[in-house]
């Protein structure tokens, strides 16, 4: 059986999508799925690529006991073939993402990583860009995404039973 793979997309893949992609793989991994769901991630900018992620998302990763081994790159249009969910950090990127998608059905595999928390209001389900900030703004950016695991863990494991 092949695996299920998803990606995680912010801007320039060292802050919010690489703190993303150690929590759903640690939740996957804690459900038992880690071995059958791929989760990597990207940015839909150039500015990083190859760069670790930023060392106050490491930071924060860390204190909350998050692993994350990491290189920014750049999502590739290519990959819409191969990824069964690409989740979107803020709604730019999810408009940067669509306009990239090549068909419907890549269109369709794309969503908003906060639409998954259920506790989410569904009027604003960007993650904020934490660059510019403190240490404050990645703890925010990781309290969300936290938030919404569960969800997503959720999501995938009925997608992979049907």
């Amino acid at each position: 059986m092949s695996r299920y793979r998803i990606t995680l997309v912010c801007m320039g893949n060292i802050c919010r999508s690489p703190i993303a992609e150690a929590v759903l793989r640690a939740e996957f991994a804690r459900a038992g799925l880690g071995d059958r769901v791929a989760v990597d991630s990207a940015g839909t900018g150039a500015w990083h690529i190859g760069e670790d992620a930023d060392p106050r998302a490491r930071a924060v990763l860390q204190r909350r006991g998050y692993a994350l081994s990491h290189a920014a790159r750049q999502f590739d249009p290519a990959w819409f073939g191969s990824r069964d969910l690409i989740l979107a950090l803020d709604e730019s990127n999810l408009r940067a993402l669509q306009r990239l998608a090549p068909d419907r059905d890549a269109a369709g595999r794309l969503r908003l990583l906060r639409s998954y928390d259920p506790e989410a209001d569904g009027v604003d389900l960007d993650v904020p860009d934490p660059y510019y900030g403190g240490h404050d703004g990645f703890e925010q950016v990781l309290t969300l995404i936290e938030a919404a695991a569960a969800g997503v863990v959720a999501h995938v494991a009925r997608e992979m039973h049907r």
